[in-house]
């Protein structure tokens, strides 16, 4: 532990030389007519998590006792490739690999995130779009662009389904969104992924058989500034480049998504899956000290009884002797009410051109299953070489251990995990 805090000092150290240059624009865009308005634009990342993870309770890497675990992994590469060549025609494609750990898949291909068709149908109060796409519904977050997190990542908790019943969060479908005055919308109809297998004697899980439509929608009055929806993706923080205050609720919903399995394995009882949220999101620049920008959501979570998902992004452990599991699970979805908070100042000092972004985010899960409240949190910095593009974020994780309890299991230890991302776009 101790050498990987070394490293992290280095790390920073070395980047505090650093200089700013100059201004993006608009990055890797080919304007096909004077205008502008037909174009071309590709743009690609990478995140790279170099971690010290405290493993869960009785964890296992690779067959071996495993305390810790200190590695380097690939959290996303990706390439997006979007344009208008035509008027009032969109076509959006998204490729690209995600969580490779070194004892995961080698060579990894990169699988569509998203390939949409879209159609201009009235100036920018209606877009009519299909295919696998990311128009969600339930909250600001559940559309999140990966880019521009105020934390390090997003906390999984605004992916109810994801690659449960979806692919990394998108789906296949019809969806309708724009903007009337102030008001930005979303609405989809999706055909949910099939999913293969049953859950156990007991248990609970998505409907193998359930062969029914989903609907979502996202609604969010804009008071201030109004934001571009040329993309489904909604920005984590602006660092004072603009001044919003938005107000948001959704809803997503699936008949017979969920399946039960009686004790005895001997009955099934299909269950309705229904989650709705209501959020706000706050950026501004402060006159001489910087910008501040908070985000708050409640989701109401209906999987079904007891339903509780635990999991850890790019886990590299098995076996575990809590009911988390192994590596660096936690139960970050389920049925109850969930809420969660994030807070971030941009520091106004710029010594040779770097910005600094202390943040604070905390996740609280009122699970139906367990007896007392998951609370995880985040806290962190952001150090920016030169804004979104290039930047360095160092992020301490403190997560809940389980364990049965005399009526329901109860939280009885606390788990943490270091990470230093190294990111960049352009």
């Amino acid at each position: 532990m101790r050498r990987t805090l070394s490293l992290v000092v280095c790390l920073f150290a070395s980047l505090a030389a650093a200089q700013g240059t100059s201004e993006y624009g608009s990055g890797l865009r080919w304007n096909l007519n004077p205008e502008g308005d037909r174009y071309i634009r590709a743009i690609t990342w990478a995140q790279v998590w170099t971690r010290a993870i405290e493993n869960n309770p009785g964890t296992t890497v690779d067959g071996v006792s495993a305390p810790w675990t200190t590695d380097v992994g690939l959290r996303r590469v990706r390439l997006l490739l979007y344009g208008q060549v035509f008027p009032r025609v969109l076509i959006l494609t998204h490729l690209g690999i995600n969580n490779q750990t070194f004892n995961n898949a080698r060579k990894p291909g990169f699988f569509v995130h998203e390939a949409v068709v879209q159609f201009e149908a009235v100036k920018d109060a209606l877009f009519l779009g299909a295919g696998l796409h990311y128009q969600n519904g339930i909250s600001r977050m559940t559309n999140a662009s990966t880019l521009n997190f105020l934390m390090m990542d997003a906390p999984i908790v605004n992916w109810p389904t994801i690659d449960g019943n979806d692919q990394f969060a998108r789906n296949l479908g019809l969806y309708a969104k724009g903007q009337l005055n102030r008001l930005d919308y979303r609405i989809a109809l999706n055909k949910p992924l099939s999913v293969v297998g049953e859950p156990a004697a007991g248990g609970i899980s998505f409907n193998p058989r359930a062969n029914t439509l989903e609907g979502q929608f996202y609604v969010a009055m804009q008071f201030l500034d109004k934001e571009s929806n040329v993309l489904p993706y909604t920005v984590g923080t602006y660092l004072g480049s603009k001044r919003v205050f938005n107000v948001g609720a959704g809803a997503q919903f699936q008949p017979q998504a969920m399946l039960a399995m009686s004790s005895d394995g001997l009955t099934k009882t299909p269950y309705n899956l229904l989650i709705t949220g209501v959020d706000a999101f706050v950026d501004l620049p402060i006159e001489g000290a910087g910008a501040l920008t908070a985000y708050g959501v409640w989701y109401h979570q209906d999987f079904g009884p007891d339903y509780v998902r635990n999991s850890g992004v790019m886990n590299v452990g098995a076996g575990g002797v809590s009911l988390n599991g192994g590596g660096n699970a936690a139960p970050l979805i389920g049925t109850g009410e969930h809420f969660f908070a994030e807070a971030g100042w941009l520091l106004p000092w710029q010594p040779n051109g770097l910005r600094f972004q202390p943040y604070l985010g905390v996740q609280t899960s009122l699970l139906q299953a367990y007896a007392t409240p998951a609370v995880i949190t985040d806290v962190g910095f952001n150090l920016y070489v030169f804004g979104h593009h290039g930047k360095v974020t160092l992020n301490w994780k403190n997560r809940p251990i389980y364990t049965p309890g005399a009526d329901k299991p109860v939280e009885s230890a606390r788990r943490n995990e270091v990470v230093v991302q190294t990111a960049a776009y352009f």
